[in-house]
């Protein structure tokens, strides 16, 4: 299944609700919240109150991407307040495994961030609690960043390991999707792309319904 995430950290905070709403109506499967803590990345954005008054708003599902040091400490409040996929850097986490387990725990999808520069090798022994791995295709911490090329090598691995174990784990993009860099990503191997800028720079129902178009292309 291949699905659109527009992450909200480049919408209009003004008017917020609405422009979720407009990727809503578009048929945006996700929505991407970007909560970051000013300490695993320079950026701080938002929490769990932005997370709660907007989750009434949409129905759709909510990816939740913790760009915060020790995100096992939240887990539970990001439960609350209507995550359905937690996402946790592994180079953030003291103990992976014990994080991924307490997501899932509690009854929402797992997922693994990996920047950049981080081997796929650190997934070797957490594979059977992974939901979603989110390659990094930018450093992770600011938007509007371009894509960095050397990750589509690094998809094209990753999803041959997750044929090569017989799983079944979403690969999720995150930084610099637009246009262009989208079949990039698709022909590599993912099948969740982010994008912020892409989809809440102008015409936001134009902008998903042109991206869902594209995915469409690769079901067939």
């Amino acid at each position: 299944m291949y699905v659109l995430s527009p992450s909200i950290l480049a919408a209009d905070f003004k008017t917020l609700g609405e422009n979720i709403a407009a990727a809503d109506r578009a048929g945006a499967q996700y929505i991407h919240i970007d909560v970051m803590d000013g300490s695993f990345v320079p950026s701080i954005s938002f929490g769990m109150p932005v997370i709660s008054s907007i989750r009434s708003v949409t129905e759709r599902t909510f990816d939740v991407h913790l760009m915060v040091q020790n995100p096992e400490r939240y887990v539970d409040d990001f439960v609350k307040c209507g995550a359905d996929i937690i996402t946790v850097h592994a180079e953030a986490c003291r103990h992976l495994d014990r994080t991924l387990e307490a997501i899932r725990s509690s009854g929402r999808r797992a997922g693994v961030a990996l920047c950049p520069a981080t081997p796929l090798s650190v997934l070797d022994y957490v594979w059977n609690k992974i939901d979603m791995v989110l390659i990094m295709t930018v450093n992770p911490g600011f938007g509007g960043q371009k894509y960095i090329p050397e990750m589509t090598e690094k998809i094209a691995k990753l999803r041959e390991e997750i044929v090569r174990r017989g799983l079944d784990i979403d690969i999720e993009v995150d930084g610099g999707i637009n246009d262009k860099t989208i079949r990039t990503v698709l022909d590599a191997g993912a099948n969740v792309c982010v994008a912020g800028s892409a989809v809440f720079g102008q015409d936001i129902a134009g902008n998903v319904k042109k991206y869902l178009a594209i995915m469409a292309e690769y079901e067939k």
